[in-house]
Formats: C-alpha cells, structure tokens, sequence
C-alpha cells in the first residue's frame, strides 16, 4: 500500500491529525535511518512501511513527516538504524518496531493478564504500537477543584483491586467506571482526594515467577513498570480502546462528587529493565540520552528496577514536562505522588544535583501551578532526602519519619515520647527551617507498600513466601507487633487489643498536623495475609474485601467519625506551625521526655471561638491516671473518643460528648488514646 507523504513539521512530537493527513514527530540524535512503519487493527504484519529522508524529513534530532489522506484508525511504530554499540551506549534493534513515547493510545493490552498481542524479544515484553486519537471529549466546564493541602485528606487506592472482588457489588469491576461506582463509600469516608496507583500503560504480564506455593503464574500487579508516561491503561476500561475517554469521564464524576484525583506516576525507570531487557520504545530510539549510563555503557541502576531515566538531560526533562502538563491539561488530574522521586534530582552522571532543573521546572511551570506535588523523596541506591527534598514551597513530602515514630511510640518501645510530639505538630523539626508548611508533610502509617494496618498490629514478621523470591523481597524492619500471635486467632483478648491498636493508629494520624493518608482497605482491617510487598499479587491477597467493612464495621465507624473530627475543629487542620498548644504528662505541666515515658498529654488551645482540645496517649501496658488542666466557670471536659471504650462508647459527636465526673482527672486504660473538648468559648 502506498500513501502521498509530504514533509511534515518536527513540532509537536507524537501522531496529530492535520487537515490534509496525519503529522509524524519522533526525537532520536544518533539514528542514521529511521522508518515509518503502518499497521492494520489486529495485524502485526505491516500495510505498509516509509522510509524518512534525512534531507527532507528531519530537523535537528526530530524526524517527520506528513502522510496524506491516512486513516486515523492505523496503528504505528518507528523502525530505527543505527549502531548497534553497547560500550558507547548505543543499542538500536532495527529488528524490533518500537513505541512513539509521545502516543496517548497504546495498541493491546486489552484483557488483563491476557497476551491479545505476541510477545516479541524477552518474556513478558508485549509488541505495541501507537495510535492516534482525535479528542472529542465533553468536559462539560469541569474545573479544577484546588482543594487546600490543608484541609486534604489523601486515600491511596489500586483500580483494579478496590473493585475486582467479587464482594465489591459494582457492575464493572477492576476498571475506571467501576471506580466511579464506590464514591458514595469514598464521600461517606469523608476524605477529599484518592490516590491511585500506577495507571498509565504497563506490561502486568512482565513477570518470570511463579507462586511456590500454587504454582501459578506472578503478575505485575502494582504496575511500577511504566510502558508510557502517556496513555491510560487500556485494560482498565469497559470498552476496548476506549481507555482515554473512560478515564476523563471517570475524573469528571470525581469532580462532580468534590474528589480530587492524585495519580502516582513513575519517571525514575521503564519496563525496558537492564541490559538484559527488552526493547519496546526509549532504548530503540535513543538508549544513550533516554537512560543513565556509566562510561562502559551500562545501566546505572538507582531505581533498584534494572535502569535509570536519565531525567535531568534537556530532552528526558521536556518529555516529562509533557506528560505532566497533558495530565493536567487534557486529564484534568488533580496532583502527583512521584515514585522514588530523588532520582529527579540526579544528574546525567548519577550525581545529586544542588539545583535539579527538572525538580526547579516542575515546581515553576504555569499549567502544573494549581497542581499537588508530592516526593517519594528517597531512592533505592539510599539517597534520602526528607526533609531535604528542593522544594521552592511547592513539594510535599511523604514523611517515613512519621510512619516510623508513631509506629514505635503505640509498639510502647521506649525513647518516642518527644518523637511522637514532633511528629503530631507537623514535624517542625524536619520542615520548620525550609520556609514550608505542616502540609508539606504527607503524614501516613501504612501505603501499599508495607504492611496492611491490621497487619501491622497481627504479624511480627513478612510473609512473603508466595512472591517466589524466597521470602527475601520486601523490607524487614516494619516495626510491627502481633499482639500475642501471629496471624489470625481465636483469642478475643487479641483481637480486642488489636483493633485498640488500630484506632490509636488512625487517632494519631488524624490529630497530627500535616495531610493525612490512608491506604485502601485500612479503615475496615484489610489484610494481605502479612505479605508486605505483594506486588505481584493479584488474587485475594492484594483484592478490596469489603464484606470486611460489614464485619468491621466498629472500626470503619472510628475511622469516618474521626476523619470528621478532623474536618470539624481548625485546630487540627491549620495550615501554620502550632503555637496554641501546651504539653503535660500524667501530671499537668510535667511531660516525660525521658526514654523510659511511654504516655503523653497535651492540650489545643481554641482560638476564635473554637474549643480547647486535650489529647491523651497511653502506650504502656498498664492503666494511668491522668491529671486534667483545670477548667474557667462551671464547665467540664467532655468525652469524644477512648479508644479503650468498646463501640460506639468509643467515638462519639460533639453533641454526645460525655461530661467527666470528677473532672479533674481521668483513670486512662493500657494502650489507649483519649480525647476530651471542651464547650465553645
């Protein structure tokens, strides 16, 4: 099949319908011949396959060209010539048809789990090609929401697994729509933003394990293996190739329902992996400036993922602009969580940057300038820089400093005392010195990464024996405690305290200044069976069972009335630093900073007419008697929430709050939390 071509234009990148045809764009500096290649829906034989003229169809590094008359419905690769020179760090494959990393659309991948296309080069690595699009999308006026990082409440979620259960009663389960069916549960939760999970284009199928256990095969389930920084999954969607629309309609709904939507995206690696790996899109056009390499050509690996995107060379950095600012722009997201986002600010030579110009650019573009940015701000090669992360007032932080203190002051390990108080006034000690904000703390105990909350308080170590690595993946030092048994029990006594465990958990994060973030399932004790790395789970390990939010529906109640909590007093919400805010211990004015303190006391002091809070913790394995701060008039502390208490005595509304008799003190049970208000002022 032959097509009238034309010289086509190097700007924009990607595939763009024109008025007389299709406009190709592709970036690579080292190329020496570079082709076209056209296919036919369901075809991996090409209709047809152009040559590019490097005297005509080039300017600078980009080639293109404008093909006539094309229908929209071809699909299309790059077929690229060039050195095959590993040491030099060259390593085109003009056997292989490779990805346009500009395409919005990616062909395949349709059915989860199920090759619908072959597998070309290495296991696991599927064949895909882009397409192009012509957006007719009706956003029908959606605006960006702009909730305040201060009054935002952030809940980690995987699409798939929060709906594919069959428990899960939604007419579309594992997709975006399916999603759009769980928001009434997501509004009555009462958290303002979801986080999802990788969503852009990934190959779940790229594992080579096996479950030792059942002997059936691994899956990419997290989808920390980005295949395109572009286009939406496409076996998330209902209808096969109707990813793009199916997302948008799926964030306008969010919209609509007062929910912002965080998507975590991954820029520091590809799917591509190591030397080893295959070819799909980045190492095909351009190895040696797509990836980071040492001067004998190898991967540098400081994702821990096999290869490093070399994200701070003038040409990665725009493509990653471009992907940011389509997300925003035309998939109105809401805001990023940047996985091991410390790689962004390495230099081409693996360095740590003083300025990182991609990390400078993304804080100071104008379309990203309403838009929520949040640091994983560590890598795998042990950079970490909490606290340290550059920031010019725009990045947030997901702070392990707080999952680690708060873990070890409820374990009642000693020495967290003044860690704890740290931590609930936003971390001033990490944060008060860089002209930030307690917001810029994302403050959370549990993610997807780790243990589940119930199985933070009912294992003492991972299990991870069904991820095939011999139980060696995954992080040991969980600062996790069982209670008494490991696993599951028949002792009520345990299972008591675990669920006390919990709502201490869920009390400290919710009280503290900062963002709190919660992960999926925690708020009704989701468990993975104590995997804490299961990202190769996809069955009832990883799944959203939400017959547990019947069974705990105690503990689901503490969670909603506590998020309200939050939401309802400013003083637990503002956005500066506290300063209304007196410390005790057992005794009034006489806080135990010393190693051997496991109980703290303090009081939030209301300011336009809000009223005084005073918070209790109890970490130690017997009872505690602790002095209240005497009251003004007649008035008494009252109660809201004692974790101590069995349902619903433990959480109630303002309206319910129990009045102390005698007021003065308050005789507090082993490993507990306690909340008193006082009236309005």
């Amino acid at each position: 099949m032959t097509f009238r071509v034309g010289r086509g234009n190097c700007r924009p990148f990607g595939a763009t319908p024109r008025p007389r045809g299709v406009n190709f764009a592709v970036f690579s500096r080292h190329a020496e011949r570079v082709h076209l290649v056209l296919f036919q829906e369901g075809s991996q034989e090409p209709i047809t396959e152009i040559p590019l003229d490097p005297k005509m169809n080039k300017t600078g590094d980009v080639w293109h060209i404008l093909v006539h008359d094309l229908d929209t419905n071809v699909l299309y690769g790059y077929r690229l010539f060039g050195p095959y020179e590993p040491d030099q760090g060259h390593r085109f494959n003009p056997e292989v048809v490779v990805l346009d990393p500009y395409t919005p659309l990616v062909s395949g991948g349709l059915r989860w789990g199920g090759p619908d296309v072959p597998h070309d080069e290495a296991p696991g690595c599927l064949t895909r090609h882009g397409r192009i699009i012509e957006d007719d999308f009706d956003w029908e006026d959606d605006v960006p929401l702009s909730t305040p990082m201060g009054e935002t409440v952030v809940y980690e979620l995987h699409v798939r697994g929060f709906t594919c259960h069959p428990s899960s009663g939604v007419r579309h389960p594992g997709t975006f729509l399916g999603l759009c069916e769980k928001i009434p549960y997501l509004k009555s939760l009462g958290i303002t933003a979801v986080q999802l999970m990788p969503v852009l284009e990934f190959d779940e199928l790229d594992q080579i394990r096996v479950d030792p256990t059942t002997g059936q095969q691994l899956i990419n389930y997290w989808g920390y293996s980005p295949l395109s920084f572009f286009a939406p999954k496409a076996s998330y969607a209902v209808q096969p190739g109707q990813q793009i629309r199916e997302f948008k309609e799926m964030v306008k709904t969010f919209h609509r329902a007062g929910l912002e939507v965080i998507l975590d995206i991954v820029y520091n690696h590809t799917c591509e992996g190591n030397e080893s790996g295959p070819t799909v899109s980045f190492r095909g056009l351009d190895n040696s400036i797509y990836y980071m390499l040492d001067k004998r050509g190898r991967y540098h690996n400081f994702s821990g993922c096999g290869n490093t995107f070399n994200c701070n060379h003038p040409l990665v950095r725009d493509l990653i602009i471009d992907s940011l600012t389509y997300l925003v722009a035309e998939m109105h997201v809401d805001g990023f969580r940047f996985d091991l986002a410390s790689i962004l600010g390495r230099g081409e030579d693996g360095r740590v940057l003083e300025d990182p110009p991609l990390i400078r650019h993304i804080a100071e573009h104008p379309v990203l300038a309403g838009t929520k940015l949040i640091a994983e701000a560590w890598d795998a090669a042990g950079l970490h820089q909490l606290g340290k992360f550059p920031a010019w007032g725009r990045w947030a932080e997901l702070n392990g400093f707080f999952r680690d203190d708060v873990r070890h002051f409820v374990r009642s390990d000693p020495n967290f005392t003044s860690a704890l108080a740290k931590r609930i006034c936003g971390s001033l000690d990490i944060y008060g010195d860089s002209s930030r904000h307690p917001y810029h703390s994302i403050n959370f105990i549990t993610s997807h990464d780790g243990f589940t909350l119930n199985d933070l308080v009912s294992y003492q170590k991972k299990q991870n024996w069904g991820n095939g690595e011999d139980n060696h993946d995954g992080c040991s030092y969980n600062i996790s405690w069982n209670c008494g048994e490991d696993g599951p029990t028949d002792d009520p006594e345990i299972d008591a305290l675990r669920d006390r465990q919990m709502k201490n958990f869920l009390s400290i994060l919710l009280i503290s200044q900062g963002v709190p973030f919660l992960s999926h399932g925690d708020e009704f004790a989701r468990t993975q069976q104590g995997n804490n790395n299961a990202y190769c789970q996809d069955n009832e390990i990883s799944w959203v069972d939400w017959s547990l939010a019947e069974k705990n529906a105690d503990l689901l109640r503490f969670a909603r009335m506590m998020i309200a909590l939050r939401k309802q007093y400013f003083a637990l919400n503002r956005e500066e630093f506290i300063n209304r805010i007196s410390w005790h211990g057992t005794q009034i004015g006489d806080p135990d900073w010393t190693g051997k303190s496991r109980t703290l006391a303090f009081q939030l002091h209301g300011w336009h007419r809000q009223p005084d809070l005073y918070v209790m913790f109890n970490a130690h394995w017997d009872w505690q008697h602790f002095r209240l701060p005497p009251h003004e008039g007649q008035w008494q502390w009252r109660r809201l929430a004692d974790t101590g208490l069995v349902s619903p005595n433990d959480i109630t509304g303002e309206d319910d709050a129990v009045p102390l008799t005698p007021a003065d003190h308050y005789h507090m049970g082993p490993r507990s939390t306690v909340i008193l208000i006082s009236p309005f002022r």
